[in-house]
C-alpha cells in the first residue's frame, strides 16, 4: 500500500479575508484561499480560509498534527476567540478545523517498510508505517480551545 497524507488547521469564513484573520492573529499562514477568486458563481473556493500546514513525508498523522499544534498553541486562545466571532458572522459554527487528508495508494505517496523491524519483531505486510494515529490530551485541549472541529478524509486514489 502507497499513503500520501497531510495535516493542517485553518479558519474559514465568507465574509472575513485570510488577510484580516492575519492581521487579527498576528501570524502568518502557511497558506490562505479567497473566496470566488476561481469561480465567483458558485463561489470556489467557498471560503476564506487562513492555513497552517504540515505536509512533510514521513511523518504519522500525530507527528503532522504535533507539529501543527506546537506552533499554534500558545496562540489559541486568540485564535478560538477569533473562531468564535467568525461563526457570528458567518452564522454557525464550523469556522475552525483540524483537517486530515490521506490519500491511498497515490502514486507520489509513501510506500510500506518491510525492512524496519519493530521492537525486534519482523513486520508483516498490512502493517504500513503510516497507518493508526492517535489525539492526545494536549492536542484535545487545542481543539477546545480553537474550537476546532477534527475532520478526517480518507481517499483512494483514481
Amino acid at each position: 500500500m502507497i499513503i500520501s497524507q497531510y495535516a493542517y488547521f485553518a479558519l474559514s469564513s465568507n465574509r472575513v479575508s485570510a488577510a484580516e484573520m492575519t492581521a487579527r492573529l498576528g501570524i502568518e499562514p502557511d497558506e490562505i484561499a479567497v473566496r470566488g477568486s476561481r469561480l465567483a458563481s458558485p463561489a470556489r473556493p467557498a471560503t476564506h480560509r487562513w492555513k497552517i500546514v504540515c505536509r512533510k513525508a514521513g511523518l504519522t498523522v500525530d507527528e503532522q498534527i504535533d507539529r501543527i499544534v506546537e506552533r499554534l498553541f500558545g496562540h489559541a486562545e486568540r485564535i478560538g476567540e477569533l473562531a468564535g466571532e467568525l461563526d457570528d458572522t458567518d452564522g454557525g459554527p464550523g469556522a475552525s478545523v483540524l483537517q486530515i487528508v490521506r490519500v491511498f495508494e497515490h502514486p507520489d505517496g509513501e510506500e510500506e517498510d518491510l525492512t524496519s523491524p519493530v521492537g525486534g519483531l519482523q513486520k508483516l505486510p498490512g502493517q504500513h508505517q503510516l497507518l493508526g494515529w492517535h489525539v492526545d490530551a494536549r492536542v484535545l485541549e487545542f481543539l477546545r480551545l480553537t474550537r476546532a472541529e477534527l475532520d478526517v478524509d480518507e481517499y483512494a486514489y483514481g
